[in-house]
């Protein structure tokens, strides 16, 4: 919220509980992930913000990595196969990404569980559920203030 970027990365084998650890389970407020719960944060920041001059745009984006594809997962093509590119001003960034603002926590419950919905799945004989990719779900936070 101070202009600084920030990642939360799980990594583990499979079936050590990396997804329950970051989205958990939607409808035991006890068993929120940890981006569930930043929702929170990030949208509690803002509603504490109500008398400041400040704007705010939040936007999120959902990539899958799958066999070394990259997939956009809040895309009505989700199909497509996206490529990874460098910009001197941008830094590195999937082009054609999706993002979506969104100005509420249920919209952007909605747009992470939309996604979730459409990554890759399949057992193995460690995890009938494993997801069998690599998630990225981003949040962007953009703030601005009128000159004096």
């Amino acid at each position: 919220m101070q202009g600084y970027n920030g990642t939360i990365f799980a990594y583990g084998q499979t079936g050590c509980g990396k997804t329950h650890t970051m989205i958990g389970l939607k409808d035991d407020k006890s068993e929120k992930g940890i981006i569930p719960n930043a929702f929170e944060h990030i949208f509690g920041y803002f509603d504490d913000q109500t008398n400041s001059k400040k704007k705010f745009l939040i936007r999120c984006s959902y990539l899958e990595i799958y066999n070394e594809n990259i997939r956009d997962l809040l895309s009505k093509t989700a199909d497509r196969k996206l490529d990874i590119k460098e910009n001197p001003d941008k830094g590195v960034f999937v082009k054609d990404l999706t993002t979506c603002i969104v100005k509420s926590i249920p919209e952007i419950e909605a747009f992470m569980d939309h996604g979730t919905l459409k990554r890759m799945t399949g057992e193995t004989a460690m995890n009938k559920d494993s997801s069998r990719s690599h998630s990225i779900f981003t949040i962007y936070v953009e703030t601005s203030e009128p000159d004096a």
